[in-house]
């Protein structure tokens, strides 16, 4: 059985710094691209930044600069490190692992950032 589970979400306050974990079971993690999303209330789920199989990575223009993705091929978890967080990051954020057509989700994690 395949199982994605984020943690590390919470309430920040503009500025502020929050790690994003996605720790995975039932898969060959090296095999597959992982990725963080994020769905915001109204507006629809949103790639924030991937990361393959040989860990290149790529981000949405909002977040480069102050968001890294990362692997732990041993631990099998993705990572996403969060700064300088800001409103607009408000969101759920979901783990998304990809190889070829098989994809899974995480149940997502809420990340608020608000004063």
């Amino acid at each position: 059985q395949v199982q994605l589970v984020e943690s590390g979400g919470g309430l920040v306050h503009p500025g502020g710094s929050l790690r994003l974990s996605c720790a995975t079971s039932g898969i060959i993690f090296r095999f597959y691209t992982m990725g963080w999303y994020r769905q915001a209330p109204g507006s629809q789920r949103e790639l924030v930044a991937q990361i393959t199989s040989d860990s290149d990575t790529n981000y949405i223009d909002s977040v480069k600069g102050r968001f890294t993705i990362s692997r732990d091929n041993a631990k099998n978890t993705m990572y996403l490190q969060m700064n300088s967080l800001n409103p607009e990051d408000t969101a759920v954020y979901y783990c998304n692992a990809r190889y070829y057509a098989d994809y899974h989700w995480g149940q997502g994690t809420q990340v608020t950032v608000s004063s």
